[in-house]
């Protein structure tokens, strides 16, 4: 009786003693990467520059949006190739806050948009943006709101599949036509730029650019937690039966609505926060961020990595965006090709990921050392 239940028990457990000193002692080092950047001198063997920095910090915020992806793909089996809408409204939401304070000491000044279009004042949704705690939880209702109700319509329709890939990658191409508009008052194709400031520091200082970095880090790590939480729970057991087979458990009396909803939702507004920290770190957000492409890339960094891994995601998306950052200065009329073989290669050669594989050849061994 008691080996079962200590049996019951360490299936529970979040993560194994081994995972967790691996998940602690990387974020440790990753973390110090800001410091080698603030007090060590551009000489130093051990220097980091600041342009790492930011790109590093760039790569967390898309590894978080591919495992946001990984939740509602990888365990509930919908593909999503929308999830770049939800990204870019979190950025738009947080992008609002940061113009409204384009001053020299951060005091609100009129966009350079809307003064070209002759406005005198702001539209309605953007009351009370100047405040970073109404932006902060735009960031986190638009996109969960928009997914809700998405979500529930498509899901009580009982869309799936391909159809259901075509109406997100649908809704996302529409969103994005409508914000190139001048008129939506979101700035059209140049979007928002030009930040100065974030809670009235230089959003350009070294340290200002640590702190943005600490923070998507400490993001990612908690939504890492969260994700493996609600996948290791029972909850994630009835998201792998309707990935499995949805017809299975409707037989058995669940109704998969409610699970797959809130899946999508709490994907949604993962994203959402990724776009939030993605654009201080980077600059801008512009409609491009919802183009098409984005959103399948992110589907490449999850099928990368290893879709229903969870950190498979995370080291699929730093992998395919390092290729990305050196083939774009290298060779960048040849890096959508390359991008193009990899997922085929990937698909042929590498179904489970690079986790996958990793987790393949250490089985074998284990099985040779037996």
């Amino acid at each position: 009786m008691n080996t079962i239940d200590l049996t019951a028990l360490s299936r529970r457990r979040l993560f194994s003693p081994r995972a967790w000193t691996a998940l602690l002692v990387c974020t440790l080092l990753i973390a110090c990467l800001p410091l080698a950047n603030l007090l060590l001198e551009p000489a130093h063997p051990l220097y980091v520059s600041s342009y790492a920095v930011s790109l590093i910090g760039k790569f967390m915020c898309f590894a978080l949006a591919a495992l946001a992806l990984d939740l509602v793909w990888g365990y509930a089996g919908i593909l999503s190739l929308g999830h770049g809408l939800f990204f870019a409204l979190g950025g738009y939401a947080h992008g609002m806050y940061l113009m409204r304070h384009l001053g020299e000491q951060g005091e609100s000044r009129m966009p350079g948009f809307m003064t070209f279009l002759s406005w005198q004042d702001y539209p309605w949704f953007w009351a009370f943006t100047e405040y970073a705690a109404w932006a902060w939880f735009l960031v986190v209702a638009v996109p969960g709101v928009l997914a809700f109700l998405f979500g529930y319509f498509a899901f009580r329709s009982r869309i799936k599949g391909v159809y259901f890939s075509i109406i997100t990658q649908a809704l996302t191409y529409a969103a994005m036509l409508l914000f190139f508009r001048n008129e939506t008052g979101f700035g059209g194709n140049n979007g928002f730029t030009a930040f100065r400031r974030i809670l009235g520091f230089d959003i350009t200082s070294p340290s200002t650019r640590a702190a943005l970095f600490w923070v998507t880090l400490l993001a990612l790590v908690l939504a890492l937690i969260l994700a493996r939480s609600v996948t290791q729970s029972k909850l994630g057991r009835v998201l792998m039966a309707i990935r499995d087979s949805e017809s299975r458990l409707r037989f058995i009396g669940y109704d998969p609505l409610g699970f797959k909803l809130f899946v999508w939702t709490l994907s949604a507004v993962l994203c959402g926060i990724a776009g939030a920290l993605y654009v201080p770190q980077v600059g801008i957000i512009n409609p491009g961020e919802m183009s098409p492409q984005n959103s399948i890339e992110m589907v490449i960094w999850v099928a990368t990595g290893g879709r229903g891994t969870l950190i498979g995601p995370i080291v699929g998306a730093a992998t395919v965006n390092g290729l990305k950052t050196w083939f774009t200065g290298a060779f960048p009329e040849y890096w959508l090709y390359v991008l193009g073989l990899l997922f085929v290669l990937v698909t042929l050669f590498l179904p489970q990921g690079i986790v996958g594989l990793i987790r393949s050849v250490a089985q074998r061994k284990k099985g040779v050392d037996a």
